[in-house]
C-alpha cells in the first residue's frame, strides 16, 4: 500500500521547481509605443517562422487564447491588443486620435521592438484594415496572408453598414448616437452566436471579457470614432488590390460564411487579384475561431510552412 509520505514524495518530484528552464508556451507582456502601453501575447520560440495574429472588433487578442498554444509548436506567434481594446492603453478620445491609420503605426512599432521582421499576418475584421497598411507598407516583409472576415472589397459592404455609411455621409451626433446599440450586450453576444452551427457551444467568456472593456468610462466614445475612421479604408482598397497584383503573397481565406458583418461576397474578390489564394467558407460567424479554431490552426500550419520552406 502506498503511503502517505511516499505519495507526497511522487508528487514532490513531478511538482516543477525553481530550477526547470522550459519556456513557458504563452508569454504576455506590453510594449511601449510613445505614451501608450501595448499589450501582446506570444507564443513558440525566436527563429521559428513568424506569425502576427491581428483581432477584430469588439474583442482583443483575447480571441486567440486558444489558437496560440496550437500554433506555439511551429510558429513564432504574436497577438498585440490594439490601442483602446484589450489590455492595451486607452486613452479618452479627446487625447488620442483613434484612426486605423494610428492602430497601424503603432502595431508596426510593437513588432518592430519585438523583433518581428519577416512575417505572415492573420487579418481579422479590424485586423485588415491595420495588417493592408503594414503589409503595403513593408511588403518585403510579409510572407503571406490569412484573411478571416477581412474586407478589402466594395462588395464586402453590404447591408449592415448602411447605417456606419450614414453616419460616414453626415458626420453628425444623431448618426453616431444611432450606432451606440452596437456596443450593448446584446449587440457583443449576437457577434459571438450569429451564423454558428452551435450558438450553445461559444463560451460566454468571451462577452464577459470583451463587454466590459467595452463598457469601460468614455470607451464607447473611442469606438464610435473608429466607426467614423473606418471611411478611410474604403479610398485604400485600390492600392491594396494593386498591393496583391504586384506582390502576390500566399494567401489562405478562411471565412465564416454565416457573417452578415462581412459576408462571403467579401471572400471571393480576393481570387480576382490573388489566383493562387485558397478560398475556404466555412459554415460559422464572424468570430470563425469559436467554432473552428483547431481545424483553421491546422490549415494555417500546412499552407504556411508550405510556403515558407
Amino acid at each position: 500500500m502506498i503511503t502517505l509520505a511516499y505519495s507526497l514524495l511522487l508528487a514532490a518530484a513531478a511538482a516543477p521547481t525553481t530550477e526547470d528552464t522550459t519556456p513557458p508556451l504563452v508569454r504576455y507582456g506590453t510594449e511601449s509605443v510613445g505614451e501608450l502601453d501595448i499589450f501582446y501575447r506570444e507564443a513558440g520560440r525566436p527563429g521559428a517562422p513568424q506569425l502576427v495574429l491581428l483581432h477584430g472588433f469588439p474583442t482583443s487578442s483575447h480571441m486567440f487564447r486558444d489558437v496560440l498554444p496550437l500554433l506555439a509548436e511551429d510558429f513564432h506567434v504574436i497577438a498585440p491588443d490594439f490601442p483602446g481594446f484589450g489590455l492595451s492603453s486607452a486613452p479618452g478620445h479627446e487625447d488620442y486620435d483613434y484612426t486605423f491609420d494610428n492602430l497601424a503605426g503603432v502595431v508596426d512599432k510593437v513588432l518592430e521592438q519585438r523583433g518581428f521582421d519577416h512575417y505572415a499576418l492573420y487579418l481579422m475584421d479590424y485586423g485588415a484594415p491595420v495588417g493592408f497598411r503594414i503589409a503595403t507598407a513593408h511588403p518585403e516583409r510579409v510572407t503571406g496572408l490569412v484573411v478571416q472576415n477581412g474586407n478589402a472589397y466594395d462588395e464586402g459592404l453590404r447591408e449592415f453598414w448602411d447605417p456606419i455609411r450614414a453616419y460616414w455621409s453626415s458626420g453628425e451626433d444623431a448618426e453616431r448616437d444611432a450606432l451606440r446599440g452596437l456596443l450593448t450586450l446584446d449587440a457583443t453576444k449576437w457577434q459571438y452566436q450569429h451564423g454558428t452551427r452551435h450558438p450553445e457551444a461559444i463560451s460566454p467568456d468571451n462577452w464577459l471579457v470583451v463587454q466590459p472593456l467595452l463598457d469601460r468610462p468614455g470607451n464607447s466614445e473611442v469606438q464610435l470614432d473608429l466607426f467614423y475612421d473606418y471611411r478611410t479604408n474604403v479610398p485604400l482598397y485600390p492600392s491594396w488590390q494593386r498591393y496583391f497584383r504586384a506582390h502576390q503573397p500566399p494567401t489562405l481565406i478562411l471565412w465564416g460564411q454565416n457573417d452578415p458583418i462581412f459576408p462571403s461576397e467579401g471572400a471571393h474578390p480576393y481570387l480576382r487579384d490573388l489566383p493562387n489564394a485558397e478560398l475556404h467558407l466555412l459554415d460559422t460567424g464572424h468570430f470563425a475561431l469559436e467554432e473552428d479554431g483547431a481545424w483553421m490552426a491546422a490549415q494555417m500550419r500546412r499552407f504556411l510552412l508550405t510556403d515558407t520552406e
